[in-house]
């Protein structure tokens, strides 16, 4: 016997395919009863374009830049990811109050997730993976297949293409 899982974090990437793997997010916290917390992590921008901006624009200048945007970008995020969910679970409003909250991070993609999974000791991680291509694939990697090797728990993978 499976067993329950009670929390679930699902990473979204608000890609036009994300709600394929958010829907089986959805469907397994109603079948467990489980609460979802939704997170979306906003890679950090290379230093070395942070350091050219620096030298054009002024160190002061950039931080005060770096830190309204990322308050705008994040409050962006947060209402994208409410209308999305709202749209997705259209079918089941009474889901809405298994969404426990939306966390919208700075950072390395997969350090985040395996992070706030830890944080909110998440029974499950769920996540969406794109078929790119082997180039892709062999150059760059995944984020899915990265939280999957690094993962101290459960971990499902939905095919997004």
């Amino acid at each position: 016997m499976l067993p329950g899982y009670r929390t679930i974090l699902y990473a979204s990437d608000l890609s036009p395919n994300a709600a394929h793997a958010f829907r089986h997010a959805a469907a397994l916290a109603r079948s467990f009863d489980a609460r979802i917390c939704i997170l979306h992590v906003l890679p950090e921008v290379e230093s070395a374009v942070l350091n050219y901006v620096a030298t054009v624009m002024g160190e002061d200048r950039l931080a005060d830049l770096e830190l309204g945007h990322k308050d705008d970008v994040r409050t962006e995020i947060e209402a994208r990811i409410e209308a999305f969910a709202r749209e997705e679970l259209g079918d089941h409003p009474e889901d809405k109050a298994r969404i426990d909250e939306i966390r919208v991070r700075h950072g390395n993609p997969v350090a985040r997730i395996l992070t706030e999974a830890d944080e909110i000791n998440a029974d499950l991680i769920v996540l969406g993976s794109h078929g790119k291509g082997r180039l892709h694939y062999t150059f760059l990697g995944s984020v899915a297949e990265k939280v999957l090797h690094r993962a101290k728990r459960p971990v499902l993978v939905v095919p997004l293409d």
